[in-house]
């Protein structure tokens, strides 16, 4: 007959989960996952019924109402915090010698693991948990993959919208990125400036000394742009040699017409490409949203048209505010 030491061994292989307790409820012995439970509050020795609360059946308040449970499915929390709920079976021994109790954790096996960092290894390894668990691992790798995956392709919808709207040249905006600005900032009655700039001479650089010219000319260009502007203007390339800058909140000609002197100063000093020198300038025509009882994208670029116009008949490397055109209608 199978003494008490070989019954725990079978057991703590089989159900590393049981309680053997004697026939007055005290705990024997307990299985290795179940002690794991309490690491700091040995189980052996105890009352089966001071360590566990009956839920259901609430009739079970005594030793021998738990003995004559027998294959009667109960309900069980700890009664100290956390207050992990447990399944268990009762299975009596012969002769009055006491009961085994085979505990699970049932549907709260997920808070388990994650309580107590249990692993396959405090499970038989016919446990139908171990695959609940394997199946929670796949699906949380899952869907941390398919996380990875969203924000890659969110971050490369990013990079594909960032690229419809830049100046591969320049890095600046390009002129869709110019319409998207300009369609916000007259649908949300914004006060603006606009500013178009156009570099002078620029043909005669390509000419002279070749395209790689032209384009590091364009590129120091915007550089400049950029240095003389605030972060939340919009510069934009909008043709070959042709820029628009846009002031948001900015209505003062004063000081429109102190950057546009900055830009055209910057913009005449010579510029060295591979020890050639290239000389440029640039012609600006400002005009601004609140000259205009409705302003539209399309008069307030074309306002800025006219007042480029006439600084390139001034002159050229001069500014000019369509404000101060005898044409300008307000």
């Amino acid at each position: 007959m199978m003494n008490t030491e070989d019954l725990a061994g079978l057991l703590e292989t089989l159900c590393p989960m049981f309680l053997l307790v004697d026939d007055t409820g005290h705990i024997k012995q307990a299985g290795p996952t179940l002690q794991k439970l309490r690491p700091n509050a040995p189980l052996v020795g105890q009352s089966f019924l001071d360590v566990f609360e009956l839920i259901r059946p609430r009739t079970v308040t005594t030793v021998p109402a738990l003995m004559s449970m027998a294959g009667a499915k109960l309900n069980l929390k700890f009664h100290d915090e956390p207050r992990t709920a447990l399944k268990g079976l009762v299975a009596p021994l012969p002769n009055g010698g006491g009961a085994v109790i085979n505990l699970s954790f049932g549907i709260s096996i997920l808070d388990a693991v994650r309580d107590y960092a249990l692993t396959s290894a405090d499970f038989s390894g016919t446990d139908l948990a171990i695959e609940l668990l394997y199946l929670v691992e796949a699906k949380s790798a899952a869907m941390e993959a398919s996380r990875s995956l969203n924000l890659r392709l969110q971050g490369a919808m990013l990079a594909a919208e960032e690229q419809a709207y830049t100046d591969t040249l320049t890095g600046l905006k390009n002129r869709r990125a110019m319409d998207y600005m300009l369609a916000h900032l007259v649908s949300t009655n914004s006060a603006f400036a606009l500013m178009h700039l156009d570099l002078d001479f620029f043909k005669s650089v390509n000419d002279r000394l070749g395209h790689a010219a032209g384009d590091y000319v364009l590129q120091q260009a915007a550089h400049i742009m950029v240095e003389e502007t605030r972060s939340d203007d919009t510069v934009a390339r909008v043709g070959g040699d042709e820029f628009v800058i846009i002031f948001k909140g900015m209505t003062r000609e004063e000081t429109l017409t102190a950057i546009a002197d900055r830009l055209i100063a910057r913009l005449n000093e010579p510029m060295t490409f591979q020890r050639q020198s290239c000389r440029i300038s640039a012609s600006i025509g400002t005009a601004l949203s609140i000259h205009f009882d409705v302003p539209n994208a399309a008069g307030i670029l074309h306002a800025a048209d006219l007042a480029l116009y006439q600084a390139k008949r001034d002159g050229r490397s001069c500014h000019c505010l369509y404000s101060t055109l005898s044409s300008a209608q307000p």
